[in-house]
């Protein structure tokens, strides 16, 4: 798969990707083919890079996003919030490996999520995601 799209189209792509993971749990091929098949929707290499990456992390990256959360827990968080963090801290935390190749700062990364928020939910997730990612941010930047 060749990377058409810019890094926004490909990160909305994701999110779309994890958003319907979230809902039916199905494995990365199975959404991949249904997308395929359905949409006539061809999977971009950053896409398909970090949703299998939420896949095969998703169990940290939700610790990540519980532990700065403020006391949200998973369950709690709407969907298309968890969907957008899920695949914003993927980007954040795995960003070196080679599947996904991240060149943005963590600043863009925070507003592409704030963006997909605001598009695809509300003003209020969108503060949400925004809070979340800044203390992952933060609490990354302390790590190191």
């Amino acid at each position: 798969m060749k990377s058409k799209l810019s890094r926004r189209q490909s990160r909305e792509q994701a999110f779309l990707l994890a958003f319907e993971r979230n809902f039916n749990n199905e494995t990365v091929e199975e959404l991949c083919e249904a997308a395929t098949e359905s949409r006539d929707f061809e999977i971009d290499d950053f896409a398909l890079g970090i949703i299998k990456r939420i896949e095969k992390n998703e169990e940290q990256i939700n610790e990540i996003i519980e532990q700065n959360a403020n006391g949200w827990k998973i369950k709690r968080i709407s969907k298309t919030a968890l969907s957008i963090l899920q695949l914003s801290v993927c980007e954040l935390r795995y960003s070196d490996m080679s599947d996904i190749k991240a060149e943005n700062p963590v600043s863009v990364v925070i507003n592409e999520a704030v963006l997909l928020a605001k598009k695809y939910s509300s003003d209020k997730d969108a503060a949400f995601v925004n809070g979340v990612l800044g203390a992952v941010a933060r609490s990354e930047s302390t790590d190191e």
